[in-house]
């Protein structure tokens, strides 16, 4: 009696089967991995984007409601009396008034301060009258980048609650509202409306 010798192994058809069924399994593993990736990437992009929001909006909002108000004719002044002049100035692409402005737990004043364009960038400059209430030139004084990569930067003011936006400094003293428009990194970041002290 001739017996038939056992198949030892797998044949070619099960090991194709199963090498494509492997591959399947690895190129959806790899796929997964790379979407989550992306998904974390995408919502890193999105969680800096907020927080650099909400970082600059409170710091401008935070500086106008502390603006300084000097004593003529209602308008932000450098201080000195009656007769000193109103600092507080809006155009298209920046903004310059003075605040409390403290730098870190115990050291800080009163600074004149300067928002606007700079290039690509948002910048924050700031510095202190000197004794006749005279600003050096604003190239000169200290900076810091709040938004970087920005393509457009707007403000307008109004002074009363419901009336028109107006983007030319008129030089009437205290405006009662500040609107700032910026689209930076190929976005637009929701319009500011900010109150200016009274």
């Amino acid at each position: 009696m001739i017996r038939a010798r056992a198949e030892a192994g797998f044949t070619l058809v099960e090991m194709l089967v199963s090498i494509t069924i492997l591959s399947l399994v690895m190129l959806a593993t790899v796929t997964g991995l790379r979407t989550l990736a992306s998904t974390q990437n995408s919502l890193t992009v999105v969680t800096s984007r907020n927080d650099e929001l909400r970082s600059v909006s409170s710091f401008l909002r935070d500086a106008l409601e502390a603006a300084v108000a000097g004593s003529d004719s209602g308008g932000l002044s450098l201080g000195g009396g009656s007769n000193a002049a109103t600092v507080f100035e809006a155009w298209n692409d920046g903004l310059l008034w003075r605040t409390s402005l403290l730098f870190g737990e115990a050291a800080g004043g009163s600074y004149v301060v300067r928002v606007a364009r700079e290039g690509p960038q948002l910048v924050l400059r700031w510095q202190l009258p000197d004794q006749k209430g005279e600003l050096d030139d604003w190239n000169n004084a200290p900076s810091r980048p709040l938004v970087e990569n920005v393509q457009e930067f707007s403000v307008a003011y109004r002074r009363e609650r419901d009336g028109p936006w107006k983007t030319t400094w008129d030089k009437r003293g205290l405006p009662g509202w500040v609107r700032l428009e910026l689209r930076a990194s190929e976005r637009y970041w929701p319009e500011m409306i900010l109150a200016v002290a009274q």
